[in-house]
C-alpha cells in the first residue's frame, strides 16, 4: 500500500507569500499520495479568496475564527486519515525530494513518531534558519536550541550536521509527524495559542516512547517572522509562558518544582538581559508571562508517567546559559551532545 501525506499549511494574512512560495511547494511535492492543503485561519488579507481564484486545485479549509497555530492545526487535522501529516509554515519553500527523504527515514524506524528537515534560511541558503536549524535540543533547565542554532548565533551549513540524528524537538515551521502519533497524543495542546506547542508536543511523544528525528536529506528554506517578528513584546510573552506551561506539563513530578524555581531565576536573568539592550517594552510582559503561568497551570492535562530529562534523549546535562555565556560554547558540536 503507498504512503498518504498531507502538507496542511496553515495560512493568517500572509497572502502575499502563498503567491510567492504556494508555487514552489506544489512543484517540489509531487507524488500521487501526497495532497497539499491551505487552512485559513480567518485571515483579513483576503488569502481565501485569493486560494479560491488562483488555486482551486487546492484544497481550501476555512477556519471560523483566528485559533492560533496550535487550535488552527487541531481543526484541521482532526477528521484526516492520511498516514503522515506535514505543518508547513506559509513563510517556507521546501526542496526538491524533501518529502521522500521523510518517508524513507520514517517508514525504516516504526518508533518514529516526528521529524523534521534541515530548515535553511531563505535569503541565505548556505546558513541554518533561526527556527529549527538541524533539529531541536534541550538543557537541564528547559530552554530549547538547536544544531546550528544557540540562542542568537546561527550557524552556516557546511555539512557538520548531515548525519541523521534523534532529537528532543522538532520543528513547527516543516512538522513532519505520523498520523498515529498525532492522535495518540491528541494534537497540539490549545493552551499554548502559539510557540512552543510543538515543543510540547514532540516532548509527549517521547514520554509515549516515540522517537525525534532529523533528516538531512531533506531541506526546507525558511524566511522565518512572517507571523510574529521576533522583536514583539507579543512574542516575547508567549515564549516565557509557554516554556513554564511546557516545563509543568511534562517535567516528572520529582524535579518539576525544582527545575521550575531555577528556571524562574534564570528568567529574571533574561529580563536584565533586555533592559541591557534596551527592549523595556519587553519586560512587563515577561511579568504578565510568570502571573499567567500561575493562573492557567492548573488547566493543563499532565501525562502519566513522565520522564525524568535524564532519561531522555537529546539534552543537555548542563546549564545552556553558563555554556554559552560564560564559557563560551556557542556551536552545538562544541556542547559534548
Amino acid at each position: 500500500m503507498s504512503i498518504t501525506v498531507d502538507i496542511v499549511i496553515l495560512n493568517y494574512n500572509t497572502r502575499s507569500l502563498l503567491e510567492e512560495l504556494l508555487p514552489k511547494v506544489i512543484e517540489n511535492s509531487q507524488g500521487e499520495n501526497i495532497k497539499i492543503v491551505v487552512a485559513d485561519n480567518h485571515s483579513s488579507d483576503g488569502s481565501a479568496a485569493f486560494m479560491r481564484s488562483n488555486f482551486p486545485e487546492i484544497e481550501l479549509i476555512s477556519i471560523p475564527e483566528n485559533f492560533g497555530y496550535a487550535g488552527g492545526y487541531n481543526y484541521c487535522l482532526k477528521n484526516r486519515k492520511s498516514d503522515y501529516f506535514v505543518l508547513l509554515n506559509s513563510d517556507a519553500e521546501p526542496a526538491p525530494g524533501w518529502i521522500d527523504a521523510l518517508t524513507d527515514m520514517a517508514e525504516k524506524n516504526p518508533s518514529l513518531g516526528a521529524a523534521q528537515p534541515h530548515i535553511l534560511d531563505y535569503k541565505n541558503r548556505y546558513k541554518f534558519e533561526y527556527a529549527g536549524a538541524a533539529g531541536g535540543f534541550m538543557d537541564q533547565y528547559g530552554y530549547p536550541f538547536c544544531r546550528g542554532r544557540i540562542f542568537g548565533n546561527v550557524e552556516q551549513n557546511l555539512g557538520q550536521y548531515n548525519d541523521e540524528k534523534p532529537l528532543f524537538w522538532a520543528t513547527g515551521a516543516a512538522l513532519f509527524i505520523k498520523r498515529e502519533a498525532w492522535e495518540k497524543a491528541g494534537g497540539l495542546d490549545e493552551l499554548f495559542f502559539a510557540h512552543m506547542e510543538e515543543i510540547d508536543l514532540c516532548w509527549r511523544l517521547k514520554n509515549m516512547g516515540y522517537e525525534i528525528w532529523s533528516c538531512p536529506n531533506s531541506n526546507v528554506y525558511h524566511i522565518g517572522g512572517a507571523t510574529l517578528s521576533n522583536q514583539s513584546p507579543r512574542k516575547t510573552y508567549l515564549n516565557f509562558r509557554n516554556n513554564l506551561l511546557m516545563l509543568y506539563k511534562n517535567l516528572h513530578e520529582q524535579e518539576r518544582d525544582t527545575i521550575i524555581f531555577k528556571r524562574k531565576l534564570l528568567d529574571g536573568l533574561a529580563a536584565c538581559f533586555f533592559i541591557l539592550q534596551g527592549k523595556i517594552n519587553h519586560i512587563p510582559q515577561i511579568i504578565k508571562a510568570h502571573r499567567d503561568f500561575e493562573k492557567i497551570k492548573l488547566q493543563l492535562k499532565r501525562g502519566e508517567g513522565n520522564k525524568k530529562l535524564t532519561e531522555l534523549s537529546g539534552v543537555l546535562h548542563a546549564g545552556l546559559v553558563s555554556a554559552y555565556f560564560l564559557r563560551g560554547k556557542k556551536t552545538w558540536n562544541k556542547l559534548g551532545l
